[in-house]
């Protein structure tokens, strides 16, 4: 119960994923801002590991503070010393948190007076609201009456939310690949609500630190589901190619692309991968093949582990130590390291339809593990069908020929 809370740590930290970072938010000695260290042809990207879903801590209630803009956050604006609305709003959290009975996540998002989002202003989720211009002298009975009372503050007026919010960890002073992919995601973003002409009903916003730095792009976004329910959905390893789906599929058809889905807001670790292995199922057994349905652990079964050995199971048929491929051919190795080869890899895989792929009962994924199935590509197949169909007509032509020649002679 509570707030969700991480130790508040000096200039120079140790992030949760392990790096060391200065005051700047970039590691230690390493100077480099290539797009294969820190931004979208980094590994794990590509690779999709370690794997997605389950990464999200259990909350019930979000919390976005809007202060200024993540190119002057410190690498932890909630204890920066200058920045006090932030630093203070945080510290009422923590002292209050045994009287707060919704587990509350507190982030920081951009604020610019004179705009929709201005410093100060406070949107909380799910319940779709918004308070204009809190101060620091107003924190006190702000926590009390909204989030330990779960009632109205006064004097402030709470508006009605509508529409998405999408949310992009953009704070490169904590973590330089929030830095490097995070403004990229929003620009795209902001260019496809422009295309699509849904000004007004999604809102983009960059963010502070979430959690997993090792996932970035990091998104969340709060929409109402089929059901008319608000619910907040992280994605990780999103990519701006990625945009147009999550716009199109999440938030336009309420589809939850599993490929990149992390965790839902009010599930625990474990309930998030049940809803993800309950939805692929539900998918196979309706026949649904849709590419913004392949999960995590499509690729984990594929690039077993460390990425070195290919295995494709899609045609497995048997089980046990049987062999179970109809068409087996002898496991390729694939380079170490090869960026762009893995790249092309996972784009490859993206046209094998989730009935293929997700159609495997568990425990029977690594059967084929000392050889792969020989899966046939579309040509192939096109090749195949078409050599059929001219079969079929060399046959049907024979066949005119035989009556033909029949009835002449008859004659």
């Amino acid at each position: 119960m509570g707030i969700k809370w991480r130790n508040l740590p000096s200039s120079t930290t140790k992030n949760n994923d392990g790096g060391f970072l200065d005051s700047n938010g970039s590691g230690s000695g390493n100077n480099s801002n290539s797009d294969a260290d820190f931004g979208f042809l980094r590994p794990e990207v590509i690779m999709q590991n370690p794997p997605l879903v389950g990464t999200v801590e259990i909350y019930h209630r979000h919390v976005f503070l809007c202060y200024k803009n993540p190119k002057v956050w410190p690498p932890h604006v909630e204890a920066a010393e200058f920045d006090r609305l932030p630093r203070l709003l945080s510290a009422a959290l923590l002292a209050r948190k045994a009287e707060i009975n919704k587990q509350t996540r507190l982030t920081i998002c951009e604020g610019h007076d004179g705009t929709e989002t201005s410093n100060g202003d406070v949107l909380i989720f799910p319940d779709m609201i918004r308070y204009r211009r809190l101060t620091h002298f107003d924190i006190d009975t702000f926590v009390e009456e909204v989030l330990v009372k779960d009632s109205e503050w006064n004097p402030g007026t709470p508006e009605t939310l509508t529409g998405s919010y999408v949310f992009v960890c953009c704070h490169g002073s904590r973590d330089r690949r929030c830095g490097v992919c995070g403004p990229a995601l929003v620009t795209r973003f902001k260019e496809e609500i422009d295309y699509r002409g849904l000004q007004g009903q999604v809102s983009v916003s960059p963010c502070s630190h979430i959690g997993g730095h090792k996932y970035a792009g990091n998104v969340i976004i709060f929409s109402r589901n089929v059901h008319g329910l608000v619910s907040g959905h992280w994605y990780g390893y999103v990519t701006p190619e990625d945009v147009p789906n999550l716009l199109e599929h999440h938030i336009g058809k309420g589809e939850i692309i599993d490929q990149l889905w992390r965790g839902q807001m009010g599930l625990s670790e474990e309930d998030q991968k049940k809803a993800q292995e309950l939805r692929l199922q539900q998918s196979f057994e309706t026949g649904t093949e849709k590419v913004t349905n392949l999960s995590s652990q499509t690729f984990e079964t594929i690039f077993s582990g460390n990425g070195n050995q290919v295995e494709v199971p899609g045609c497995c048929q048997g089980n046990g130590n049987s062999s179970c491929c109809q068409n087996p051919v002898s496991a390729e190795k694939v380079e170490k390291n090869p960026i762009e080869d893995k790249k092309e890899a996972k784009v490859s895989l993206k046209k094998i339809s989730s009935k293929q792929m997700n159609g495997i009962p568990n425990g029977q994924a690594g059967t084929c593990t000392r050889k792969v199935c020989a899966m046939p590509t579309w040509f192939e197949t096109w090749e195949r069908e078409d050599t059929y169909a001219a079969l079929a007509v060399v046959g049907a032509v024979a066949s005119v020929a035989v009556a033909y020649s029949s009835y002449k002679q008859l004659k």
